[in-house]
């Protein structure tokens, strides 16, 4: 690692806003950035890691409160960046990935009409009703509770059963 005094020279001339002094004093930490980062990143994130610090330490040399702090607040930095990379990654991989994507097909609106139509006439008639009144002719819900004579609570339940069924009803095959 490389002594605070070192660097003290070069990272008060980097905050001063001499890019020679800020340039020099990057390629002077990347290789102490590298050693840090294998030891807490993952191997295939080292290199992002190690960029995206020297990007941070670029553009916010200016907030650096202590000349003798550089290393630490480099330090920080990756740490953080490794912890992003990581958590990043398992986000990833957590998730189920559909080998057999299908591509979107959009249909012409008249195929919309005849899938809807089937749609419809396949639902109960309580179903069908409180879809029409409620997505076809746009009722609120408490004149649509008034008129089927139901609680609040009891319209919008049957409202997402039906909504439910009707997208089982024209999501299959």
């Amino acid at each position: 690692m490389l002594l605070p005094s070192r660097h003290g020279a070069l990272v008060g001339a980097a905050q001063a806003g001499d890019l020679q002094a800020l340039d020099q004093l990057l390629r002077q930490s990347r290789q102490d950035l590298r050693r840090y980062a294998e030891r807490h990143c993952g191997i295939n994130d080292v290199e992002d890691a190690i960029q995206e610090t020297l990007f941070v330490a670029a553009q916010r040399i200016g907030d650096l409160r202590s000349l003798e702090s550089f290393n630490s607040w480099l330090f920080r930095i990756i740490k953080r960046e490794c912890h992003r990379l990581r958590r990043g990654w398992r986000l990833l991989t957590n998730q189920e990935i559909d080998e057999q994507i299908q591509p979107v097909i959009t249909p012409e609106p008249g195929e919309w009409r005849i899938d809807i139509g089937r749609m419809l006439a396949t639902l109960p008639p309580h179903y069908r009703t409180i879809l029409l009144l409620r997505d076809i002719e746009g009722l609120p819900l408490e004149i649509l509770a008034e008129r089927l004579g139901l609680s609040l609570a009891a319209t919008k339940s049957r409202l997402h059963r039906a909504r439910l069924l009707a997208r089982d009803v024209l999501m299959a095959p």
